[in-house]
């Protein structure tokens, strides 16, 4: 097993989500039980669904300079790294540190894909029309090169596709490049956006719920998909009051396509590496946000896991019911939950679950729970097997 490693501060962050802009919307949206997801009224063609989409993000623009960039993603990406004035703080360490010894690791699973897809439905003959020919927006690293553009760093620029796993990992490899001294700091951002590709795609599969998904219930029936964007500054050192990323485990089921290993192998794995990397057990983890896609082999693999791993006392839920599976931005933004557990001393519910499935313990919370999370843990697992589970401590843990 991997040896215990040194905490990286965690000094600011933040999300937008149909829950609200920033992290008030955030904290009021969890602690009043209030769900962002609503009937589907966003595809042209009819689909019985319900989403998660952000609010306002049609009538949002991307300042002129970034006119090159336009497209929903980036949009979103903009709208959100606004808000808590995270943009002032991350160029504030740009200029604590140099822009060279800043990397910026950006995540998606869908990037762009949805311009393009207006781009092929209103070709000019067999060309793109003019005002799509933007090659910048055409490409899964359209995130990272914008927000490079944004934020003027020079140093490592990265964008990770590895489905629902991507905004975890990307906490992995921060950590990776701040202890090897390739840099002092990175800017972390995981954004997905709704189109149309991802809706019809995975209802094809006959994976969308026509209802809010249920996670852990045993009526659920497939998944909610909504869009979001999060940000994370995480540093060599930090503020005291800054919480701490104390472990990652990263595996990779390389089962099936889009199938859990059915003994969960490849998400034991995961929390395994990120239990010994922060030198803890399963005993010392207060609160873990799960996967919970409400998915009826996902959420089944999940739970037990959770009941052969941890205690009764440990407590557990999924926040898809809150905000629907974001995909490339489920990991950040579900990271940002976790923090937020652990800042406000609480236990956000899994909302919709009203009849709890046999095959999970009693770690599952359905309602709100006050309570003392100085550790928590957040899992990613995407398709085709590729995992991630994040430990996270309280300030004063480290």
């Amino acid at each position: 097993m991997p040896n215990p490693i040194d905490p990286i501060f965690i000094s600011a962050y933040t999300a937008t989500s149909a829950l609200g802009r920033g992290l008030a919307d955030h904290h009021t949206a969890l602690h009043q039980g209030r769900s962002g997801l609503h009937r589907n009224d966003f595809t042209q063609v009819p689909l019985d669904c319900a989403i998660g989409r952000v609010a306002g993000l049609e009538q949002a623009s991307l300042p002129e300079d970034f006119s090159a960039f336009e497209c929903r993603n980036n949009r979103l990406a903009w709208l959100a790294i606004e808000a808590d004035g995270f943009l002032d703080q991350a160029r504030a360490a740009i200029a604590r540190y140099g822009a060279d010894r800043v990397a910026l690791l950006a995540a998606t699973s869908t990037s762009s894909i949805g311009t393009t897809e207006e781009a092929y439905a209103n070709l000019d003959g067999d060309r793109m029309p003019r005002s799509s020919r933007r090659s910048a927006v055409h490409t899964p690293h359209s995130p990272g090169i914008f927000l490079e553009q944004v934020l003027g760093t020079r140093g490592p620029c990265l964008t990770t596709a590895t489905a629902c796993s991507s905004s975890a990992k990307i906490f992995a490899k921060a950590e990776r490049m701040i202890r090897l001294g390739v840099v002092d700091a990175a800017i972390l951002a995981g954004v997905d956006t709704l189109c149309g590709s991802v809706l019809f795609g995975f209802n094809s599969l006959e994976l969308v719920a026509p209802q809010p998904c249920r996670p852990f219930d045993v009526r659920r029936c497939g998944i909610s998909i909504g869009e979001a964007a999060g940000f994370a500054l995480v540093e060599r050192s930090g503020s005291a009051r800054s919480a701490r990323l104390i472990g990652w485990g990263e595996s990779s089921d390389a089962h099936h396509m889009s199938t859990p290993h059915p003994e969960g192998l490849g998400a034991q794995l995961a929390l395994e590496g990120a239990l010994a990397r922060a030198g803890l057990s399963a005993n010392d983890v207060d609160y873990i946000n799960l996967h919970g896609t409400a998915t009826p082999k996902n959420d089944e693999v999940e739970a037990g896991v959770v009941v052969r791993a941890f205690n009764p006392r440990t407590r557990a839920s999924s926040s898809k019911g809150w905000t629907g599976h974001t995909l490339g931005a489920a990991g950040i933004l579900e990271s940002v939950i976790s923090l937020i557990a652990i800042e406000d001393g609480f236990i956000p519910g899994t909302l919709n679950c009203e009849q709890r499935d046999p095959v999970c313990g009693p770690q599952i919370a359905l309602k709100n729970e006050v309570a003392d999370v100085r550790i928590a843990l957040s899992n990613s697992f995407g398709f085709g097997g590729s995992n991630c589970t994040l430990a996270f401590a309280r300030a004063e843990q480290s």
